[in-house]
């Protein structure tokens, strides 16, 4: 199949539906992009791997645009430990992925399901107080979290959301750290799914690139709509849905007949 025959199928459609949806809610509420790209991709019939690559070709610019814009506040030694242990277990999860592919559709949606309520739950009800220093166990145990979950469901934002809110960091040192976490990750996270799901991934990957332009701009009126309606009021909008998602996906096989 041509990529112009591709681009006719309603399915490519649903794709960049789901894409410009998840990446607006990033734009505007500052979160949640993969929460809700992953679990909405695979009601709409995409796998796992499918959705985890167009969910990372999709956000390639908008990571891009964020290292650049916050480069000031990097420190780049701060980087290297983070970067390593994601890129480090990111395989692994990617390898449990694989395993997990036996499992029915019904049980992958119900695993995505308890995966976003547990991570919207704890991002609610986890509120840790910011300070100078963390201790560095936390981060032996996050940042191989976050590789394993990205690597495993595509979610691997929110143990690093928050470890980063736990200091007191400015809002530009935190976004300008998060961004360059999933930049590190973007190229050998979609090789990785390349290599273990082979030409399946593809044609989501180039949906995704090709509706980068469209994403831009949905990006920039997310980022209006967030400045317009404020980041509580917005977090609290998100979290609803997001808490919808997860039972939704824990009541898969009650409320799909597939």
């Amino acid at each position: 199949m041509s990529f112009l025959e591709i681009l006719a199928q309603p399915e490519t459609w649903r794709l960049v539906s789901i894409l410009c949806l998840g990446i607006f809610v990033q734009a505007a509420a500052g979160f949640a992009g993969g929460l809700v790209i992953v679990p909405l991709l695979l009601w709409a019939g995409y796998s796992i791997p499918e959705a985890q690559t167009s969910l990372l070709v999709a956000t390639i610019p908008q990571n891009l645009w964020g290292v650049i814009s916050f480069r000031d506040s990097l420190e780049p030694k701060r980087l290297v430990w983070p970067g390593a242990a994601r890129l480090l277990f990111l395989p692994l999860g990617v390898l449990t992925l694989q395993w997990m592919e036996s499992f029915s559709m019904m049980t992958l949606r119900q695993v995505v399901g308890a995966a976003v309520l547990t991570a919207t739950l704890t991002t609610m009800l986890f509120r840790p107080r910011p300070r100078d220093q963390v201790d560095p166990m936390w981060s032996y145990l996050v940042f191989p979290l976050s590789g394993f979950l990205q690597g495993l469901v595509g979610m691997g934002g929110p143990p690093m959301v928050l470890w980063v809110q736990a200091h007191d960091w400015d809002t530009r040192r935190m976004r300008g750290f998060l961004f360059s976490m999933y930049l590190i990750s973007l190229a050998p996270g979609i090789a990785v799914l390349a290599w273990f799901f082979g030409s399946r991934v593809i044609p989501p990957a180039l949906i995704a690139a090709a509706a980068i332009p469209l994403l831009l701009v949905v990006t920039l009126v997310g980022l209006k709509v967030g400045t317009a309606l404020g980041t509580q009021r917005l977090r609290r909008i998100t979290m609803a849905l997001l808490l919808l998602m997860g039972v939704a996906g824990l009541a898969a096989p009650w409320l799909s007949p597939v």
